[in-house]
């Protein structure tokens, strides 16, 4: 137990950052106190790199959209809320739309999306994408099979013309376990403060897990190319996801001033994968 008698000895912040250490194993509380220390150790000059990053998106009028895809409760607002925690909010945006409105409806299935992207010298997040369309519509009976259909054929061409106008796509798919899914839900609807997270179609995700891997194992199969790949994100530890998602997107661009806050910008490949058919995923 930490006393009052314990704390006085100590003279400096590694003093009590070594106690918790050296007790970590008997006390649970020290134990997440220190992962949490951590974490926020590694997290803060990575985002200081990002702040680098934005500025050296500005100044060369780079058009970037980095859209983060998964199951629910795989971890995306999560990962969107750190990339932006310090970012300039003239020069970056977080897109999550709601459901198409009638008129929408009735437009081509990109326009919503068009508008959205990215003007030049500015970062955009999409919390889900036209990708719903590849995955969530067809299981949850959104979209018509013609629908699906021409999307899938519509979507690489779609991309390629956004690569041909210098509009670069990081495109991310958290992988998370049905088992972790569960628990994940199961701990939202324990929290007054995240209940209004859980959806109708959350409560569907468990038993609707196998269509949603048919489609997602399609989706990458027909979208995942060289000028727009799929990075998958083992994200049953969120916090790791977060790290490595930030250096992956950091360690593409040969900005200025890179790795002055942060010199370890690779990420780890145990976390992080382009995705090839064999690629191991933790949500099949």
């Amino acid at each position: 137990m930490l006393t009052k008698e314990i704390l006085n000895t100590f003279k400096k912040q590694t003093d009590l950052i070594n106690y918790v250490k050296d007790n970590a194993h008997e006390n649970p509380i020290f134990k997440s106190a220190l992962e949490k220390y951590e974490y926020e150790q590694e997290l803060l000059p990575l985002q200081a790199e990002l702040v680098d990053f934005q500025h050296w998106v500005q100044k060369e009028n780079k058009k970037i959209a980095i859209i983060f895809e998964g199951r629910d409760a795989s971890g995306k607002g999560g990962t969107i809320k750190r990339f932006i925690e310090h970012l300039n909010p003239r020069a970056r945006r977080v897109v999550a739309l709601n459901k198409p409105t009638e008129i929408e409806k009735k437009q081509w299935y990109f326009n919503r999306y068009i508008k959205e992207l990215p003007n030049a010298g500015e970062i955009v997040f999409f919390d889900r994408s036209w990708y719903n369309r590849a995955v969530v519509e067809p299981v949850m009976g959104f979209c018509s099979k013609d629908q699906y259909k021409r999307f899938m054929i519509q979507v690489p061409e779609f991309e390629h013309m956004l690569y041909e106008s210098e509009t670069i796509i990081i495109k991310f798919w958290f992988s998370v376990s049905k088992e972790e899914q569960q628990r994940r839900f199961e701990k939202r609807l324990k929290n007054a403060l995240k209940k209004w997270k859980f959806s109708p179609v959350d409560e569907k995700g468990q038993e609707l897990w196998d269509e949603f891997t048919t489609y997602k194992n399609q989706m990458f199969s027909r979208t995942h190319n060289s000028f727009s790949p799929w990075v998958v994100i083992n994200s049953n530890d969120k916090k790791l996801a977060r790290l490595e998602s930030i250096k992956y997107v950091l360690s593409l661009f040969d900005y200025d001033n890179k790795g002055s806050n942060c010199k370890a910008l690779l990420p780890d490949p145990n976390i992080v994968q382009r995705y090839f058919r064999n690629t191991a995923q933790i949500d099949q």
